[in-house]
């Protein structure tokens, strides 16, 4: 009897508490804490292999290691953009990035059509969160915000109509930190 196969790790399940967001914050949010332990989903090809498939860009791009290392040297470039004042090393950082693609402009019998080229396949993830990063920043930079809760890393576009939207999770985040509050008030006597 031969031992029962396991399936290949790229094909694990997303393990991430936040998906879904646009491109640029879902590649931020490639690495998270929880119950205290930080954890990066881009620590390997497989975990790289999770977040194209999550990001659907798993038919576009091979999780090798220099998708691997592009990818994860373009989130810290974002990070920096997102959590540090901009400075001229960051922005120039990224324009290294937008400079290795650009976007192709055809008609299709549909109509017209987009498509992102990059002078290196490695580069395409890369190259299109660095171009959601700049079209956010275009359209709606006060709703780009990170989680308020002082031990989560992970941003998020607010999209709630008056824009006052706080936590990553409300069921997460923002539950723990309304516990906070509940059990500061309840030792205090309040």
């Amino acid at each position: 009897m031969q031992p029962e196969e396991r399936p290949p790790q790229r094909d694990a399940a997303d393990p991430r508490p936040l998906v879904g967001e646009p491109l640029f914050l879902d590649l931020l949010n490639t690495r998270w804490i929880d119950d205290g332990v930080r954890h990066d989903l881009l620590d390997s090809t497989d975990g790289l292999a999770v977040w194209l498939r999550s990001a659907g860009l798993d038919e576009r791009a091979t999780a090798d290691r220099a998708t691997l290392d592009a990818t994860v040297r373009t989130r810290e470039i974002l990070l920096a953009l997102v959590d540090e004042e901009p400075s001229a090393q960051s922005a120039d950082a990224l324009n290294g990035v937008l400079e290795r693609g650009a976007l192709h402009l055809r008609l299709g019998l549909g109509g017209p059509q987009n498509h992102a080229r990059t002078d290196d396949p490695a580069w395409l993830p890369s190259w299109l969160a660095a171009a959601d990063y700049l079209r956010l920043m275009a359209d709606s930079p006060d709703r780009v915000k990170p989680c308020a809760h002082p031990n989560c890393v992970l941003h998020f576009h607010d999209t709630t109509k008056n824009g006052t939207r706080r936590w990553c999770s409300m069921a997460v985040c923002g539950n723990r930190a309304k516990a906070a509050r509940h059990y500061e008030r309840a030792k205090t006597g309040r």
